[in-house]
């Protein structure tokens, strides 16, 4: 699928970016920007199958061993594909995914419109083969299932291949003293890129600070999970079609939920938000987000009527109440949990058009028989994680 299937661009000389057998641009003629930043210039070593370091409008020019941070730029109409209302313009600036700060709106549209791509290489039974050669090393320090197996499911669905490491806070030389930066510039000489989970905030922009290869956050303490917020915002322009003059409802365990932190700062990159936080005391949602959206002027409204919430909503996210969170105090973990639960009275008010969201694990927060109703869109949700994983893989790696 080409880019010029899409949209209309006003072209110059007429310029064909390929890379495998698929051709991401047609008749683009880009303008370049270099980036020089912490958090988006770093040196690589491994950028293997002809990928391209930096194009200039003359042609292509190869980075040798320094990694530029570069941007794509093109005169295109803002159009609908598929249902997603998003800018196709190539603008794509990236070499880690470390939180939900660092995208602004254009680099959104791109993910989206590379994930899209993505759906139709997933449902192909061929497959694809531009990621092979290339090794993923997954590093997870706390327990995970979706985010592991999707990342995994990701890199192997474009040729890939993959290390994995489970647990790594008992099983390996972490439980011995090893500091996280060495462990990073370890595995770094045995793979391309790394997705880390990890049990303290910052750990990934440590990682990130410290690697010459690209660094994915797949979770950090209770800080945040830019992925997950990723394919959140995903879903929701898949499921209703808009990402503007959402009215989002964040429920559950907003103090220490990172997937919560995550969306908080990626919706606000849209227009006409707001958002109700639904939730405990005990772990309500802390200032730094509030004090970020309201900078930002996205209104907000912190709520203890569920059922209020639902039915101004166009979106219910429910979250577990973390019991890992709360240490010894189990008295403070029993309090908070099932006082939000997403049922069908909940259901009942719920817009026709509005869905229900869920990180995932779920535990009694939303019952089972609003499995069957379509507004239910967890499990849509995580088929979402796929694509935007596969997406960041093959930007990340090949530009």
């Amino acid at each position: 699928m080409t880019v010029s299937t899409l949209f209309s661009c006003s072209s110059g000389n007429g310029l064909q970016i390929s890379n495998a057998s698929t051709n991401l641009f047609s008749d683009v003629k880009p303008s370049i920007s270099l980036y020089k930043s912490p958090l988006f210039l770093k040196p690589f070593n491994k950028y293997k199958n002809n990928s391209v370091a930096c194009l200039n409008t003359k042609g292509l020019l190869v980075m040798g061993h320094s990694r530029s941070q570069f941007l794509f730029r093109s005169q295109c109409s803002s159009v609908e594909v598929g249902n997603l209302p998003i800018t196709a313009e190539p603008k794509f600036q990236l070499v880690d995914v470390i939180e939900s700060q660092q995208f602004d709106r254009d680099t959104l549209d791109y993910i989206f419109k590379v994930a899209l791509e993505m759906e139709s290489i997933e449902k192909n039974s061929s497959g694809s083969k531009i990621l092979d050669g290339f090794l993923m090393a997954t590093l997870f320090y706390e327990p995970s299932t979706r985010t592991r197996l999707s990342f995994e499911s990701a890199m192997k669905r474009l040729g890939g291949e993959v290390l994995t490491t489970e647990n790594a806070r008992e099983f390996s030389s972490a439980a011995k003293g090893e500091t996280l930066e060495d462990t990073i510039r370890t595995v770094e000489g045995y793979s391309d890129i790394i997705v880390l989970r990890h049990f303290e905030s910052g750990a990934a922009r440590r990682a990130a600070a410290t690697a010459n290869i690209p660094v994915i956050n797949a979770g950090d303490g209770p800080g945040q999970h830019p992925t997950q917020a990723l394919l959140d915002v995903y879903t929701i322009g898949r499921e209703l079609g808009r990402f503007d003059g959402i009215k989002l409802g964040l429920v559950g365990d907003l103090a220490n939920g990172r997937t919560v932190r995550s969306l908080a700062y990626l919706i606000a990159k849209y227009q006409d938000i707001k958002i109700y936080f639904v939730s405990p005391d005990v772990v309500k949602m802390k200032d730094d987000i509030k004090d970020y959206l309201t900078s930002k002027g996205v209104e907000w409204e912190e709520s203890t009527d569920l059922l209020d919430v639902a039915s101004k909503c166009d979106v219910i996210y429910q979250t577990r109440i973390q019991r890992e969170r709360f240490g010894e105090r189990i008295d403070l973990y029993e309090a908070a949990r099932g006082k939000y639960i997403v049922d069908k009275e909940v259901l009942s008010v719920m817009p026709r058009h509005a869905v229900v969201m869920h990180p995932l694990p779920r535990l009694d927060e939303i019952t089972l028989e609003v499995d069957s109703d379509p507004r239910a869109a967890y499990f849509r949700q995580v088929k979402n994680g796929l694509y935007i994983r596969m997406a960041l893989l093959k930007l990340l790696l090949l530009g």
